[in-house]
């Protein structure tokens, strides 16, 4: 017997789960179906403005919650040799996280289910569309509970699909929608041991001449360390001693990892970290979130942000088309829009501020792209 939904929600990361708790809470019969397996996400800082887009979804209480590391300020050596810092003393929200990354996805997930969500350790994939618009989709990898199993062949009904599947926007992208990529951004990252000496809760961004290096502390004591830059340059190899190479001549970044034991036998992993989006958020029965709607440079700190925001919109849309309204896809893209043109200004404005080596390729290009969305007659909406 195929199990019917009013929509499924393909992807269980913060925009899925977002998306599926805005819908199970305006009681729409929702399926938040998260893959198994898969690479781990990687950890980050989560601003303190997140609380008011967890309490807007009911997830205030219980995400982040324990677990997770106050972020008390930001640190960056960026423009000059002069470290700057950020004191979150000056946020109204109060501090931020360094999260689990984890924890708060199962969590985010759990509170879905709590709201009403079927939530399945399954990957869903769109098998057919039905005459009358229902979509039929093929489950693989759990049932029931969020850790059971399931029958590779079962298959479900829905009305409407939410895309979170991240990056590939794998149900936007084969139904229609074109990724419009605006750079080559990768990312480089390691995870050192526990470390000694004093804590330091604050985030780290180190510009070099080839890209940027991020460090933050991970519950446990760890330490994250990131190296970005362009796919196409040396320092986005990953060999273990080109990159402890590449650290070694940084400034506050190393001095900060001396205190951390590298693993035995590192084995950094490389990530894509580019700015892309697709060329409209929604389609003939579904719509995209998170960052299968738009992906952002982690420079911006926006990622889970946008996420939790573009989940729980793209949540909302769905709801009010199921109930009628013919605009209301229209303004969710509008709203996407506006979240990207925000970004655009601050994303140029801030590597505007990093002069120290202009012809590096890395530098370069980022300096031409400014002036070239800057200049007068510039296309409208470009990545």
């Amino acid at each position: 017997m195929t199990s019917s939904y009013e929509v499924v929600v393909v992807g269980g990361g913060p925009a899925g789960a977002a998306a599926a708790l805005a819908l199970a809470d305006r009681g729409r019969g929702v399926l938040l179906a998260d893959a198994p397996g898969g690479p781990p996400a990687v950890s980050e800082a989560l601003p303190a403005v997140a609380r008011v887009l967890l309490r807007d979804l009911g997830a205030g209480d219980t995400v982040p919650g324990d677990g997770h590391l106050a972020c008390y300020g930001n640190r960056s050596v960026w423009g000059s040799e002069v470290p700057g810092s950020v004191d979150s003393i000056n946020d109204p929200h109060g501090p931020g996280w360094h999260l689990d990354r984890p924890l708060f996805d199962r969590r985010l997930r759990e509170a879905a289910a709590v709201a009403g969500a079927e939530v399945r350790a399954a990957t869903a994939r769109p098998a057919g569309r039905h005459a009358d618009g229902t979509w039929s989709l093929a489950l693989a990898g759990g049932r029931g509970a969020v850790d059971g199993t399931a029958d590779p062949g079962e298959v479900v009904r829905c009305r409407w699909i939410v895309d979170a599947t991240g990056r590939r926007a794998a149900v936007a992208t084969r139904h229609g929608a074109r990724r419009l990529v605006g750079d080559r951004l990768v990312g480089t990252h390691l995870v050192l041991g526990p470390g000694g000496g004093a804590a330091d809760s604050t985030t780290l961004v180190e510009a070099v001449p080839d890209g940027w290096w991020y460090s933050a502390p991970l519950p446990g004591g760890h330490l994250l360390l990131a190296s970005f830059t362009d796919a196409d340059l040396p320092a986005a190899r990953v060999e273990p001693e080109l990159f402890r190479d590449r650290l070694a001549r940084t400034g506050p970044t190393a001095a900060r990892a001396a205190a951390h034991p590298f693993p035995p036998h590192p084995a950094p992993t490389r990530a894509p970290a580019h700015t892309a989006r697709l060329n409209r958020v929604h389609g003939d029965g579904w719509t995209a979130a998170g960052d299968a709607a738009a992906g952002f440079d982690p420079l911006s700190s926006q990622g889970i942000l946008t996420a939790l925001y573009t989940g729980r919109a793209a949540g909302l849309a769905v709801d009010a088309h199921l109930a009628g309204d013919p605009y209301a896809h229209d303004r969710y893209a509008a709203a996407v829009t506006d979240v990207l043109a925000a970004y655009r200004r601050n994303h140029a404005a801030y590597y505007a501020l990093e002069r120290r080596w202009p012809d590096r390729p890395f530098w370069h290009r980022r300096h031409r792209r400014q002036a070239r969305t800057t200049s007068p007659g510039a296309a409208v909406g470009a990545v």
